[in-house]
């Protein structure tokens, strides 16, 4: 006999009740994809059935959507498109959708986000031994493609001469 099956119809209701209740706490706090939400049910719940069925009950009411999830996390400012693909992935968003939403990326939007968040750190790297190579692993951390990065580094550099950052020196070829 599974645990749904030993209790009693109201146990189960009360039961269900209770991690439907669970649910919406979870989600108030933060988004969840189905994956996060159903690791959390489970935690709550040895009884796999109930935990599918407060998780459909919570999809078909609309609080709980992967595709809501991966819409917020690709409009995030300040991030690149590897580390959306990387975070959507770690929270258990399929590949299709991944790929969907990192489509509706603007890579001018990118490249902009880049350049803003390289000019708000740009005077503490110049102050550094190798400036370019310190904006470039903080770009890459934050999921910048190469590309996008070397433009912002160009650009911002240009800008700040006296900062370090001349035309002086060459681009790495990678």
């Amino acid at each position: 006999m599974t645990a749904g099956e030993e209790r009693t119809p109201e146990d189960r209701q009360k039961a269900r009740d209770d991690l439907l209740a669970y649910a919406f706490r979870a989600l108030s706090g933060r988004a969840l994809t189905e994956t996060e939400l159903r690791a959390r049910l489970l935690k709550r719940t040895d009884d796999e059935t109930l935990a599918a069925e407060v998780l459909a009950r919570v999809q078909e009411l609309g609080y709980q959507s992967d595709e809501g999830v991966a819409r917020a996390e690709g409009h995030r400012r300040g991030v690149g498109g590897f580390r959306v693909r990387q975070t959507l992935k770690r929270r258990g968003v399929g590949e299709g959708l991944i790929e969907e939403t990192l489509a509706t990326r603007d890579p001018e939007e990118e490249q902009a986000d880049a350049v803003t968040i390289l000019e708000r750190r740009w005077p503490s790297f110049a102050r550094r031994r190798d400036p370019r190579a310190t904006a470039y692993a903080f770009l890459a951390r934050r999921g910048f493609p190469g590309a996008v990065i070397w433009t912002a580094i160009r650009e911002v550099s240009a800008a700040h001469p006296e900062e370090g950052g001349g035309e002086d020196e060459p681009e790495p070829e990678f």
